[in-house]
């Protein structure tokens, strides 16, 4: 079972957020007119905004959001396997709701960058709890991909690890 993302949306991981995304907006856009690096900061805001809309749905069982922020040619990577939308539907998303409803997982963004109308975001991760009867306390690892659509900006990959957390 991969780490989850459930606190994404605390202040100082909002302000954390906004200063990375801000910043490499700042740095990539430099040479940019200002009309165009306020688009450039609202999408890199969405994309953001989409993956943390993914975490939080899972957190809450809504199916609903989650099939609207995947994008149909999705590939989930994890433990060394590569699933489609349609697997990681079938097989593996109401586990990941459940463990998501059940184990407390802390995270920090780690990475955030976009080029055009793709983004991917790295962040790690440490959860503590009880899953299913077994002790959790472990650490983790998302590399998301999303890109930018007629529909907002979906994810369009997701790898996940994960491992037992070190004395």
């Amino acid at each position: 079972m991969h780490i989850r993302k459930t606190n994404l949306l605390t202040l100082g991981t909002i302000v954390a957020l906004c200063i990375l995304v801000v910043g490499n907006v700042l740095s990539s856009q430099a040479s940019v007119k200002s009309g165009s690096s306020r688009k450039s900061t609202a999408d890199s805001v969405a994309v953001v905004r989409a993956a943390s809309q993914f975490h939080t749905a899972l957190e809450q069982g809504n199916t609903v959001t989650i099939r609207q922020l995947l994008s149909a040619d999705l590939h989930v990577l994890e433990g060394g396997a590569v699933e489609t939308r349609a697997e990681y539907l079938a097989h593996h998303l109401a586990a990941d709701i459940e463990f998501a409803k059940s184990v407390r997982s802390e995270s920090q963004l780690t990475t955030y960058a976009r080029e055009g109308s793709v983004a991917w975001l790295v962040s790690t991760s440490s959860a503590r709890g009880t899953f299913r009867g077994r002790s959790v306390d472990s650490v983790g690892a998302e590399l998301m991909v999303l890109s930018k659509t007629g529909l907002g900006w979906q994810i369009r990959a997701v790898h996940w690890s994960s491992g037992r957390r070190s004395s």
